[in-house]
C-alpha cells in the first residue's frame, strides 16, 4: 500500500496521457478551458492534461500526508516543487520537454544530497535509514550508500536518452514500468550483497 501510495502521482499521469492518447481532441478541450486558453495543440494534448494532473495529484499527496501524519519528508516537498515548476513551465509553453527533464533532476538531487551528507556533513544516510534493522560495518554502509548515489545519477542519464531519443509513448511507459523494474532489480541486487553479512551476523 506504502509504494501504491508513493507511486499515486505517476500512475494518474500514466493513466491521464493513456486516455488522451486515444481522444486527443477531448483532452485538448480539457487542457484548453484548464489554461484558459483557445489554442491547444492536439499532438501536445496527452502530455498537457497528463502534467495538470500530476501537479493535482501531488499536491493532493502531499496534502493528505500532512492531514495524517502532521509532517511532510523533506523529498516529497522537492518533489512537489519540481513537478510544480517544471509542469508548470510545460503547460506555460506547451512543450513536453520540461516535464521530461523533471525525472531526471529529482534523481540528481537525491543523488547530490546522498553525496553531500556522506563526504561533507560525514554522515551516512543509507545507516541512517536501515541502521536499527541492519548492523554492519561503516565500510559496507559506505559502499550501500554509493551504490545508491551511483543508481540515481544512472536513472538520471538515462531518463533523458529514454526523453529525447524516443517517442514520448515509450517514455511514458518507461517513467512507470521502467523505472519501478529497475529500480526492483536494484534493491534485489542489493540485498544479495548484503545477504552475506546478514549471516555472518547470525
Amino acid at each position: 500500500m506504502k509504494l501504491l501510495f508513493d507511486l499515486f502521482p505517476v500512475i494518474l499521469f500514466f493513466a491521464a496521457f493513456k486516455y488522451s492518447e486515444k481522444n486527443p481532441e477531448t483532452a485538448a478541450t480539457w487542457v484548453a478551458t484548464l489554461l484558459g486558453s483557445a489554442l491547444v495543440d492536439a499532438k501536445q494534448a496527452p502530455i498537457l492534461l497528463a502534467t495538470v494532473v500530476v501537479i493535482a495529484a501531488t499536491v493532493a499527496q502531499i496534502a493528505w500526508v500532512h492531514f495524517r501524519h502532521g509532517k511532510v519528508d523533506k523529498m516529497l516537498w522537492i518533489s512537489l516543487g519540481l513537478v510544480v515548476v517544471f509542469g508548470g513551465l510545460t503547460l506555460v509553453f506547451q512543450n513536453e520537454a520540461f516535464i521530461k527533464w523533471k525525472p531526471t533532476i529529482l534523481y540528481w538531487v537525491f543523488a547530490v544530497s546522498m553525496a553531500f551528507s556522506a563526504l561533507v556533513l560525514r554522515k551516512n544516510p543509507m545507516k541512517a535509514m536501515l541502521g536499527e534493522q541492519l548492523n554492519l560495518p561503516d565500510a559496507v554502509w559506505a559502499k550501500v550508500n554509493l551504490s545508491w548515489i551511483a543508481f540515481f545519477a544512472v536513472m538520471g542519464v538515462l531518463n533523458l536518452v529514454i526523453a529525447f531519443n524516443f517517442p514520448t509513448d515509450t517514455w511514458v511507459n518507461f517513467k512507470l514500468f521502467g523505472g519501478m523494474g529497475l529500480m526492483l532489480v536494484f534493491v534485489l541486487a542489493q540485498g544479495m550483497f548484503l545477504s552475506k553479512y546478514m549471516e555472518e551476523e547470525k
